[in-house]
């Protein structure tokens, strides 16, 4: 198969995985959540930020583990496809879930997160097997964009799932929703494992593998030091990306308590910030390839600031709207532009095994945002919760000026 060939088949799984992440993770889930399952309990807020951070903790924990043991010889598609299935199975599970019963709502979403976001640190890896160092910004924002189109084209076929409510009349619709993601995440996902090879895969998968990857996992903390570079971008991701990840999973929730947005009108909100994220990726990744990967990171963070401390004030819905278009090209511009340089960064050797870290900063920054914005909310309110997200991104943004940015090296070597 032609290298395009695998590219889109590569990108299409973006495109399944992302019906998990608009309906458990943005739109449906969330707000069954906190209206049925807990009957718009006061903690409501905290008990999901607590979940999400709980099923972040331990992907955070294994990450870097598997990604030593598939650069090892196990196979990142093998890995691949057992944490898609889990996440696959828990989403559809979740449709036997209803009021009161907040134990299994946890437990289940905490799975299916686990297989979700395990399953990234493999899918991400095999972007420096389908294409080449300079087009890795592209790439990766094919990647997004198609993802993003995935969240439009799912959000328009839950819309008249959605748009009686949360009545107890229409739970069954939405219940059905939740098996609808699964099976959009199972069509999807199925082109990569059949038309992508693993070019690292080498041998039959053994229990030995675990001793092996452990000790390689051991031998890059070792020798990190050699890495300063990659340790200060990830230090910079693990801030920021935090301040996105809490956006991402309370968005719907303070849509609906703070500014009292109906379900059609917070579906509408995500078709605008799904819209403006298929442009912020694809036209992001373009620009980061001539300017550079760290340059448009940082413009990127600085909309997210803005974005922020303008949802704090924000009074009018119509506003709001305005602010989500901001927020749907920081959002494609972001995730896209730092799995590009993540990749440019990381030595061919240990592609894998790094991306295994960049997840494991990705989701281990994930536990503290939901809580400290749980926590916030709790406590005072949704607005003050937002605002102190702005402390993720700045933090972030600073950190991030301190990184070598290999495109500027590139172009002077050019040059010379």
């Amino acid at each position: 198969m032609q290298n395009k060939g695998k590219i889109f088949a590569w990108t299409l799984f973006d495109f399944a995985n992302t019906a998990f992440y608009v309906i458990i993770l943005t739109v449906g889930y969330p707000l069954y959540f906190k209206e049925i399952i807990t009957g718009n309990s006061p903690n409501s807020d905290f008990l999901w930020g607590m979940t999400f951070s709980i099923s972040m903790l331990f992907v955070a924990l294994i990450s870097p583990l598997l990604g030593a043991i598939a650069d090892y010889g196990a196979g990142k598609k093998k890995f691949l496809a057992i944490f898609t299935a889990l996440c696959i199975l828990a989403t559809a599970t979740l449709f036997f879930t209803g009021s009161s019963m907040i134990f299994w709502g946890i437990l289940l979403l905490v799975i299916a997160n686990i297989g979700f976001e395990a399953g990234l640190v493999f899918y991400d890896s095999f972007l420096p097997e389908i294409t080449s160092e300079r087009s890795y910004g592209r790439v990766s924002g094919y990647g997004f964009a198609m993802g993003y189109v995935g969240s439009l084209i799912t959000l328009l076929i839950v819309f008249p799932l959605y748009e009686a409510g949360f009545q107890e009349a229409n739970l069954f619709n939405v219940r059905i929703s939740f098996i609808l993601a699964a099976v959009l995440f199972f069509l999807f996902a199925l082109p990569l494992f059949i038309f992508v090879p693993d070019k690292q895969h080498k041998k039959k998968f053994e229990a030995a593998f675990f001793v092996e990857g452990y000790l390689r996992l051991k031998s890059t903390f070792i020798d990190f030091k050699k890495y300063k570079n990659i340790a200060v971008f990830l230090l910079a991701y693990f801030i920021y990306i935090d301040g996105v990840n809490t956006v991402i999973i309370f968005s719907s929730l303070f849509a609906r308590e703070t500014l009292q947005m109906s379900f059609t009108e917070i579906i509408l909100l995500f078709i605008i910030v799904q819209t403006s994220a298929i442009i912020g990726s694809t036209i992001f990744g373009i620009i980061s390839d001539h300017i550079g990967h760290k340059k448009t990171l940082m413009i990127t963070l600085l909309i997210w600031i803005g974005i922020v401390t303008s949802a704090f004030f924000v009074e009018d819905k119509n506003m709001f709207y305005i602010i989500a278009g901001f927020a749907g090209v920081s959002l494609g511009s972001s995730q896209s532009t730092s799995r590009s340089l993540m990749s440019l960064l990381t030595p061919a050797e240990k592609k894998t095994e790094f991306f295994g870290f960049y997840s494991f900063f990705g989701k281990a920054s994930a536990i503290l945002g939901p809580f400290v914005f749980g926590i916030i909310s709790s406590l005072i309110d949704q607005r003050t919760a937002i605002l102190a997200i702005a402390f993720f991104f700045i933090a972030g943004l600073l950190i991030l000026t301190r990184v070598n940015d290999p495109h500027s090296e590139m172009k002077i070597s050019a040059v010379d």
